[in-house]
């Protein structure tokens, strides 16, 4: 067999369909962002400005948190040691652990190097301990919760997004006798909507299931110390598992579940993607922690957001250009074909100094292809009124349906 000729046609296959995917090398800048250094093939450098990161808050280049980060390099050194049932819980994985379970209002917590790996290791680790357990997924949960089930081998019930009557159908269709796990997200990152937590919660309470939340578009920015939808609705009390990252508002790295002691300690023991890994590096839990206890007493940081998501979705929608409804800072913006999608993007870097990534399937659905941005509190009124002209103007250029 030709190896190498079956890797080439498998790429010719993401070129064709218009869904190749290329990373623009970036730099960011201390304390400037969403400012930032491009680098073409050439090595040439433009600056840029970033609409599509997942920094919501800007805090990657937060004071305190390049502080901190600073300080434990300088105590620490760089590295953790390896796994934490070999090297051990660094001091700083127990304070981050207790400050986000903390935040949560739950009895503990665990890190992993990624929101990834935790929903994948702690999603297939419960379904197998509880015995015949059915996990109920939301038609939209992110590919890691998708990962964590199937690895689970456990049986599966896929209910319509955010539909309560669907899942209500499912699980009074089970066995009530058996362990049940309803498994869904609070903010939804390319539509940008919010589950019916409440309702949700009720049917786990009605058909004796656990509850399992992924909020990591939703920690640090919502919520009254940034707790995320649960926090704000008064709800995590109501959540069995709640997860989430550090790598988004608290712009660092990492994720985490939170729960009670006796759950956590299950996970701890039994899941292969915590017990396996090289925990996460302690300068980074450092940065981490000043980023979560930050947030915790400042609402600055999230009225900012909101107030700056709201005013790009009218600037948007008051020049015709098709933002997609969202409930939350998501800001989504439909183009409908993956080979326009790259176009538009490639347009906006090269001649607009604008970066901002085309979003195609599988992340979203065929035909649904759309730039996502994420304005930040840092994005001033002169960045918004340039990105909305630039889109207008590459919108007409290019002909792309306006919104009717």
């Amino acid at each position: 067999m030709n190896y190498e000729q079956v890797f080439a046609d498998a790429i010719k296959n993401l070129k064709d369909e218009g869904r190749y995917r290329i990373f623009t090398e970036i730099a960011r800048h201390r304390g400037d962002f969403p400012n930032a250094t491009r680098y073409d093939e050439n090595g040439v450098t433009s600056e840029v400005k970033v609409w599509c990161s997942n920094d919501y808050l800007g805090m990657a280049q937060h004071p305190k948190v390049i502080e901190a980060i600073h300080q434990a390099v300088d105590q620490f050194g760089a590295g953790s040691g390896g796994t934490r049932n070999i090297a051990g819980n660094h001091h700083y994985h127990i304070q981050l652990e207790r400050e986000l379970a903390g935040l949560h209002g739950k009895e503990a917590a665990l890190l992993f190097t990624s929101g990834y790996i935790s929903n994948q290791a702690t999603l297939s680790t419960l379904a197998k301990i509880l015995p015949d357990a059915i996990v109920y997924s939301d038609e939209m949960n992110h590919a890691s919760m998708i990962h964590g089930i199937r690895d689970s081998r456990a049986d599966k019930r896929i209910f319509r997004h955010n539909d309560v009557e669907h899942l209500r159908m499912h699980l009074a269709q089970s066995d009530p006798a058996v362990p049940k796990i309803i498994a869904f997200e609070s903010v939804y990152s390319m539509d940008g909507d919010i589950a019916p937590i409440a309702e949700i919660c009720d049917l786990a309470d009605e058909f004796s299931a656990i509850t399992y939340l992924d909020e990591v578009h939703a920690v640090g920015l919502y919520g009254e110390h940034g707790g995320g939808i649960s926090e704000r609705e008064g709800l995590a009390d109501r959540i069995t598992v709640i997860e989430g990252t550090l790598a988004k508002a608290f712009g660092i790295m990492g994720g985490y579940i939170t729960g009670s002691r006796q759950l956590i300690d299950v996970v701890r023991s039994y899941a292969p993607g915590f017990i396996f890994t090289t925990s996460v590096c302690p300068i980074l839990a450092a940065g981490a922690l000043a980023s979560v206890r930050h947030l915790k007493q400042s609402s600055v940081e999230r009225e900012r957001h909101q107030e700056r998501a709201a005013r790009l979705k009218k600037m948007l929608a008051d020049r015709g250009l098709p933002v997609m409804p969202s409930e939350s800072h998501i800001v989504p913006v439909l183009v409908g074909d993956p080979v326009l999608c790259k176009e538009i993007t490639d347009i906006l870097l090269d001649e607009y100094g604008i970066y901002v990534q085309p979003i195609n399937y599988p992340t979203v659905p065929r035909g649904t292809e759309r730039l996502r941005l994420t304005p930040s509190p840092v994005h001033t009124d002169e960045m918004m009124d340039e990105l909305v002209d630039a889109l207008e103007a590459v919108w007409d250029r290019l002909g792309v349906r306006r919104a009717a």
